[in-house]
């Protein structure tokens, strides 16, 4: 990608005409005009419409998009989650709610015992987004972390989209439509929106275009050292956003650059040198910054290596790529249910009239060397993102490239299906250079080639156009929570155990401790730790398997009330010492609420109701215990 040539504009005053307005030499614009007759009126100055509000106006549109899409959770932020799936906004609330601590009582911020207390969680392991969540501490603190989060996922969207187009318009187009355009396929793409009431940390690539730029510029930079620096500090900042997602653009930039100096050998001399000098300064100035954070991530407590087993496997549907997403305008829930590991990774999707588009645009400017380098790209990303086993409508065909790739270190925590949000950018850039070039063309039926550019993006985008994202309800936060009734019984070092207890499917808990900036510590909760709870297992989705918790998630599953016997009573109660339990709280409006209190009530003898939970008071447990 070329730089785009600096615009000089011809001085204020060279062959103005006359009765137009002049600059004075304070620098401001001046009606009078010399040659004008006394007493009439001086020329109305035209309304412009620079290049700035041509920029503002399109920032405008995208942040409207964006509270377009995520309308229905601005509605009631607290009450409010995805339709099919309500953990990861929880787990970001609590994630959130940390940031708080961090600033405001110096926590150490990579790793906590505020939930699954007392082994902790590392939170280097698991994405605990302190570049988004810091800034956003007073907004938590003045409405809460489920605003926070809201927010996040609005301006994640309209700030990606704002950030592409800056990088397109001022660095690969000309034409501000053109950018525009890119620009808001890169943030509103189905991809995109199927991450949005799941994934605020994902789809917060507003760095990732300067990112790419950055790393570009090295290649013909006369100053690599400081290019190199700035590269390092946007890496830096990008790996407490996501480390997932820069990893994807390291890769992306790579296979890009050998795509580009294959076809282009003799570019390679005067590039080696100011890359090879720029990416070092890079990886040793980033290195330092992120050492012993990736130190805790890799070695620290709780650290484990590779993901769970859950995840590893998730690859996209070659069918995938030609089906609307779920999220957008000609999307069915119904007819993709197949096609996906579930509605948060859509990471494809592109719908047949674009992925049409897409190859068309290929095949007509491939004597482009930058094209036929976003192709490369964007097609050996899509093949990976196939998984392990490459399948057509949910049937299996051949093993995929990606089961040679799994096993390396760093690959094997990625999820493959997300590879899909490279070939969006792809597609979003082919997009931008085709509306420039369509613009661009000098022929007798120019108005004819642009009408067409037109009735094709319309085409393509439409059946991909985004909508309002579908919710549900979900139980509020106890007024036992929000009226700090729970101070009267849990210490600093006890628990609050709710019914069931916090789980990857259970995730009320870590919400009801969010609302108070993690004053109590829970049991349990939602998050990435090695297997058996030894640092560098593999990776399993929560902490260890817990008797009491897998016996209530069954009643609050099936409504019966088992008969326990003397060892499951034992065993129970072992883990409620083991959690240092101070109250075990069961909301009045739980489902199943009835079978559950006769359960807990087995374990621990009767409870009493406060205000609206029914609580058990088992802080004698401990003290026997000691």
């Amino acid at each position: 990608m070329t730089s785009a040539e600096t615009r000089v504009d011809s001085p204020p005053d060279a062959d103005a005409p006359t009765g137009s307005p002049r600059v004075t030499d304070a620098g401001r614009i001046s009606d009078a005009d010399p040659d004008r007759e006394p007493g009439r009126p001086a020329a109305r100055r035209r309304w412009r419409w620079t290049p700035r509000r041509q920029d503002l106006a399109v920032h405008g549109v995208f942040l409207l998009a964006a509270v377009w899409v995520t309308s229905r959770i601005w509605a009631d932020p607290a009450g409010r989650v995805a339709t099919l799936y309500s953990s990861d906004p929880a787990q970001v609330q609590f994630f959130l709610a940390h940031s708080v601590r961090v600033v405001l009582h110096g926590e150490f911020p990579f790793y906590t015992e505020q939930f699954n207390y007392p082994d902790g969680v590392n939170l280097m392991a698991n994405t605990a987004i302190l570049a988004l969540g810091i800034p956003m501490v007073p907004v938590t603190l003045l409405f809460g972390p489920a605003v926070s989060f809201v927010a996040l996922v609005t301006f994640g969207l309209a700030g990606t989209a704002a950030a592409w187009y800056h990088v397109l318009s001022r660095h690969v187009v000309r034409t501000r439509l053109a950018a525009a355009v890119g620009g808001w396929f890169c943030g509103f793409s189905p991809a995109m929106l199927a991450h949005a009431n799941w994934h605020p940390n994902i789809i917060s690539q507003f760095l990732l275009p300067f990112v790419v730029w950055r790393v570009l510029v090295l290649t013909r930079s006369t100053r690599p050292v400081r290019d190199g620096a700035l590269l390092a500090l946007l890496v830096t900042a990008q790996a407490f956003i996501n480390e997932e997602i820069l990893l994807f653009t390291a890769l992306a930039c790579g296979v890009f650059l050998a795509a580009g100096l294959a076809q282009r050998p003799a570019l390679w001399a005067s590039a080696w040198r100011p890359l090879g000098t720029g990416l070092a300064v890079c990886a040793a100035l980033a290195g330092a910054l992120l050492a012993y954070p990736l130190w805790v991530q890799f070695a620290g407590p709780m650290a484990y290596h590779g993901l769970s087993d859950t995840v590893r496997d998730y690859g996209n549907d070659i069918a995938a790529f030609f089906a609307p997403g779920s999220a957008t305008l000609g999307g069915n829930e119904r007819a993709n249910v197949n096609l996906a590991p579930n509605y948060s990774e859509e990471n494809a999707f592109f719908g047949w009239s674009l992925s049409l588009l897409a190859v068309g645009i290929v095949v007509w400017l491939r004597r482009e060397v930058v094209v036929r380098a976003l192709a490369v790209t964007g097609l050996c990303f899509a093949v990976l993102s196939l998984g392990e086993r490459v399948s057509w409508w949910d049937r299996d065909l051949v093993t995929g490239p990606w089961e040679l790739l799994v096993r390396l270190p760093l690959l094997d925590a990625v999820v493959p299906t997300r590879f899909g949000l490279i070939t969006t950018v792809v597609i979003g850039v082919l997009l931008a250079l085709a509306v420039e070039r369509a613009w661009s063309l000098r022929t007798a039926e120019r108005r004819t080639v642009r009408t067409l550019a037109v009735a094709g993006l319309v085409a393509a985008l439409l059946p991909i156009a985004p909508m309002p994202l579908q919710v549900t309800t979900r139980p509020a936060v106890p007024r036992f929570i929000t009226a700090d009734r729970w101070r009267e019984y849990v210490g600093p070092d006890q628990t609050l155990v709710s019914v069931p207890p916090p789980s990857m499917g259970n995730t009320h808990a870590m919400r009801w401790a969010a609302s108070t900036n993690l004053d109590f510590k829970i049991p349990g909760g939602y998050f990435l730790a090695p297997r058996n709870g030894v640092t560098g297992d593999p990776g399993r989705f929560g902490g260890r398997p817990s008797g009491i918790g897998e016996l209530l998630e069954e009643v609050a599953t099936t409504g019966r009330t088992p008969k326990l016997d003397d060892r499951q009573r034992r065993r129970c109660l072992d883990e409620l010492r083991h959690w240092r339990a101070a109250i075990v709280v069961l909301p009045l409006d739980q489902q199943n609420a009835e079978p559950l209190r006769r359960t807990v009530e087995q374990l621990v003898g009767p409870g009493r109701q406060e205000l609206d939970v029914w609580l058990w008071d088992v802080r004698t447990l401990n003290e026997r215990s000691a």
